[in-house]
């Protein structure tokens, strides 16, 4: 049987943080869910960096299909939890149906990766986080060291069952470190 890998994002996911990854499971053969708040037509974004501007712009991206809402996830039917970054995770925290799902992951030591913004999530499940090594888009550091967790200026980062990548540019390393540790 297929491995069954959870993303969970929403509206204003960074396009390449959610697609690329969900491409890659499915190129190796397992199973991949979008899970949002509810089951509808998201709406991506892209971020660039760009001279003009001191921090990265953002534009309208692709449309993707949520397979499922939150609040149906059993955490236990899955293997591994993927949490892309842009503005979703800002939002998609506060969803009480969340919490619980990112906790079973770090409970049951199963893979887990979040990428730029995607350590805005992290902070609900802080109880988890608190001594560990993570890194994050360079704006998320004061989050990272409130949840009691050290940030690392490395672009990816693996501590145990945890990966952590910059932004989508580590892409490449990200997703071969989480597929190191599905596999």
């Amino acid at each position: 049987m297929s491995k069954k890998v959870l993303i969970v994002t929403g509206d204003a996911v960074e396009a390449l943080e959610v697609f690329y990854p969900y491409y890659r499971l499915l190129e190796e053969g397992y199973e991949a869910v979008i899970a949002a708040p509810s089951v509808k037509t998201l709406h991506t974004v892209c971020h660039d960096f760009e001279a003009h501007s001191e921090t990265y712009t953002e534009k309208p991206a692709y449309q993707l299909p949520a397979h499922a809402a939150f609040s149906d996830i059993n955490p236990e039917a899955f293997d591994a939890l993927i949490i892309p970054g842009g503005r979703a995770p800002e939002y998609i925290r506060l969803n009480e149906s969340l919490k619980p799902i990112v906790a079973h992951f770090f409970e049951a030591n199963k893979p887990v990766a979040a990428i730029c913004h995607g350590s805005q999530v992290l902070a609900i499940v802080s109880e988890h986080l608190a001594g560990r090594k993570l890194t994050a888009y360079q704006a998320c550091r004061p989050d990272v060291e409130a949840m009691g967790a050290i940030y690392e200026k490395e672009t990816l980062h693996v501590d145990g069952n945890l990966v952590s990548g910059h932004a989508w540019p580590d892409l490449p390393g990200f997703m071969r470190e989480f597929l190191r540790l599905l596999r």
